[in-house]
C-alpha cells in the first residue's frame, strides 16, 4: 500500500505502510523529486531577512529645537514619500498591573502641548490609559527608513475639543463611535451591522451627538527619538529630552 505524507505544502506517496502511529515526516525527503530535496533540507529562515539602510542619515546640526518642530518637517517627508497613512502610530501602553497592549491608532492632532488620538474610553486602551496614564507612541516610517519613537504622560483632552473633533468626522464614522462597544465580546458581524442601522434610523435629520464614552487623550512627550537606518545597523538615533529648562538633545 502506499500512505500520502504532507509537509512544507507538498505531498509525496511511500510505498511503504506505515502505521497510524508513525511519523512519516523524516521519510519526505526520500520520496521527495531530486530538484525539491534541497529545498526541503534548507529552507528560508527569518535569520535571512535582512535589508541594509542607506537612504540618508541624521546628524545634530539638522535638528530642529524643539521635537514638534522636527515631526512636523519629517511628517512632511513621509507625506511626501507617499506613504500609506503617514499618522498611523503603534500605541503602547500598560494596565495597571503591568500587562502590557499595543494597537495601530490614527493621530489626529499634534501640537505643543503633545500628540492627539481618538478612541472609545471604555476600549482596553482606555481602560489601561485610566488606571496608568502613560504611554508610548511609535510611527513606523519603513519605506523611508525612520521612525518616531514618543514617551509620555497621557490626559484626556478637553470635551470640547472631542466635540468638534467628532462632528469634523464622517456621519457614518460618528455614527460607528456609537454602535462599536470597542474591546466588548460580541455573538457575531451582524452585532454590529444591525446596531449601524438602528442608529441610522435614531438620528436621522439630526446631528450624531458625542458618545459620553468616546473622546480624546494627549500624549504629552517627555522624550521624542528620531530613528534613522544605516548600513550595517550603526542607526543614526537622535532623542529629544525633556527638561526643566526646555530640551536637550541626545545620541543613543
Amino acid at each position: 500500500s502506499r500512505v500520502l505524507c504532507l509537509s512544507a505544502g507538498v505531498a509525496y506517496c511511500s510505498p511503504y505502510a506505515i502505521s497510524p502511529g508513525d511519523n512519516c515526516v523524516w521519510n519526505l525527503t526520500t520520496f521527495a523529486p531530486a530538484a525539491r530535496r534541497n529545498e526541503l533540507r534548507a529552507p528560508m529562515t527569518l535569520a535571512d531577512l535582512r535589508k541594509d539602510y542607506s537612504l540618508a542619515g541624521l546628524v545634530e546640526k539638522d535638528l530642529a529645537k524643539d521635537p514638534f518642530r522636527q515631526f512636523e518637517k519629517w511628517f512632511q517627508e513621509a507625506e511626501a514619500s507617499k506613504l500609506p497613512e503617514p499618522n498611523a502610530m503603534v500605541l503602547a501602553t500598560a494596565a495597571r498591573d503591568g500587562r502590557p497592549g499595543a494597537r495601530t491608532v490614527l493621530l489626529k492632532g499634534v501640537d505643543g502641548r503633545g500628540f492627539v488620538f481618538y478612541t472609545n474610553y471604555e476600549s482596553r486602551k482606555g481602560r489601561d490609559l485610566d488606571g496608568n496614564p502613560r504611554a508610548t507612541l511609535l510611527f513606523p516610517w519603513f519605506p523611508i527608513e525612520r521612525q518616531v519613537i514618543v514617551e509620555g504622560a497621557v490626559t484626556r483632552v478637553a470635551r470640547e475639543e472631542s466635540e468638534a473633533y467628532f462632528h469634523s468626522r464622517p456621519r457614518l464614522s460618528q455614527l460607528a463611535a456609537w454602535a462599536a462597544q470597542q474591546s466588548a465580546i460580541i455573538s457575531g458581524r451582524p452585532v454590529l451591522e444591525e446596531s449601524m442601522k438602528a442608529l441610522e434610523k435614531k438620528y436621522a435629520g439630526q446631528e450624531v451627538p458625542l458618545p459620553p464614552q468616546w473622546g480624546g487623550f494627549r500624549v504629552s512627550p517627555e522624550t521624542v527619538e528620531f530613528w534613522q537606518g544605516r548600513r550595517s545597523r550603526l542607526h543614526d538615533r537622535l532623542r529629544y529630552r525633556r527638561e526643566k529648562d526646555g530640551w536637550i538633545v541626545e545620541r543613543l
